[in-house]
């Protein structure tokens, strides 16, 4: 009892510490919003990234929304990119100004925001060219390599679009001058034009590749929104109509326009939401978006907590280390385990309501991994102060996984 009380009293003083070395005008909100959105993706990852073994031990990835599909509504609540990217729109615009504050030119803040992206994509990908020769020549099937760089790739095209819509911040900016929260309505509408166009009468004459237009405007709407609320152009009463209208419209794509109720894909349905972005994943956006804006106040209270703005503190300093390494930690766990057989779970096929539970009491093994890869992996996320011919065997290594990725996935 006593050495749990001396363990509360070291984490309390820890947490005060934290907060009192934040800075005043710190906008715990937008740090808050983030560390959600930010941990819903390997939550996300974990509870639909199955797997099934095969009679020679190899994993395959397999994914419980087949069998189970009154999961699609936790879909709803997991799938925080709209946040995400709101967020991000939201610290773009400060970290931009404090950059022109301090003389820094918008090339050099960009190139910095670009690099500091680039560092842990670069660390994963050049730790997994290694691994993947080690393995096999290890023995594990080549199968298994092959799920193993889908998962390792699966979170990285959010990086790739997120530098894309960061290199468009100063547009973003001028665009929020002119028209403030509006200015994400032709986002919003260019979507609706192209599900017409592939979902529409007219579907059968438009070519596959129509889809591919909303990558853009699809994930710069939310972006858009929060360039336009750091700015001070989005206002409560926005907030309320982004949360209002973007339910409204998600209902009527659901019950009236029958659009997949999964925001990813599900094994099997020729209609994917995610890739690339459908409406119905605006429609989700503008709700979370609303939803944001509207709670910021309260948020920004409840943060002023030390106990709970530590934490939260703790998650955006390994924010890329997350996104990026999360799969892995999966994999630590999961690869090992298959030449023991079946495991409940993790290799079992996802394909009832006994393996979500089993897969739940998986999650708490795959976070102590993930911490585990974390402490090994941090560095990637910090400057690198390495000399050029290192730096070059790391991109050189990237390269290679990239060049396997590509002709396995």
């Amino acid at each position: 009892m006593a050495s749990d009380a001396a363990l509360l009293t070291r984490l309390r003083t820890a947490a005060r510490a934290v907060d009192a070395r934040t800075p005043a005008d710190r906008d715990r909100a937008v740090d808050g919003l983030r560390a959600l959105a930010l941990l819903a993706v390997p939550t996300g990852h974990w509870l639909v990234g199955g797997f099934t073994r095969d009679a020679d031990g190899a994993l395959h990835n397999a994914s419980p929304l087949g069998a189970l599909p009154l999961l699609a509504p936790a879909s709803w609540a997991l799938q925080l990119l709209g946040l995400f990217f709101l967020v991000g729109g939201a610290s773009s615009v400060h970290s931009h100004r404090r950059a022109l504050a301090r003389g820094q030119s918008t090339a050099l803040w960009l190139r910095a925001r670009l690099v500091r992206l680039g560092r842990p994509v670069l660390g994963v990908t050049a730790v997994w060219a290694v691994l993947i020769p080690v393995l096999a020549l290890s023995g594990v099937p080549r199968a298994t390599l092959r799920t193993s760089a889908v998962l390792v790739v699966q979170p990285l095209w959010f990086v790739a679009v997120y530098a894309g819509v960061t290199a468009l911040t100063p547009l973003c900016v001028r665009a929020a001058a002119r028209m403030g929260g509006w200015a994400a309505a032709p986002l919003l509408a260019t979507v609706a034009v192209v599900d017409f166009l592939r979902y529409g009468p007219l579907a059968a004459a438009v070519p596959a590749w129509t889809g591919l237009v909303n990558l853009l405007p699809g994930w710069l709407f939310a972006y858009q929104l929060g360039v336009s609320w750091g700015t001070g152009r989005l206002s409560r009463r926005s907030g309320a109509l982004l949360l209002g209208g973007g339910a409204a419209l998600f209902a009527v794509l659901l019950l009236v326009f029958h659009y997949p109720a999964s925001m990813v894909g599900v094994p099997g349905e020729a209609r994917t939401n995610s890739h690339p972005p459908s409406l119905l994943v605006l429609a989700l956006a503008a709700v979370q978006c609303g939803a944001a804006v509207l709670l910021r106040d309260r948020l920004a209270a409840l943060l002023r907590r030390p106990a709970l703005w530590a934490p939260v503190v703790a998650v955006n300093l390994c924010a890329m280390t997350v996104l990026c390494w999360h799969q892995t930690a999966m994999l630590a766990v999961a690869v090992p385990s298959s030449p023991l057989g079946t495991v409940g779970g993790l290799t079992s096929a996802p394909d009832g309501p006994a393996w979500l539970v089993a897969r739940l009491a998986w999650l708490p093994v795959f976070a102590l991994s993930l911490a585990a890869v974390a402490r090994l992996t941090r560095h990637f996320d910090a400057p690198w102060r390495t000399a050029p011919r290192v730096r070059g065997t790391v991109a050189a290594l990237a390269a290679g996984f990239a060049v396997y990725a590509v002709a396995v996935v």
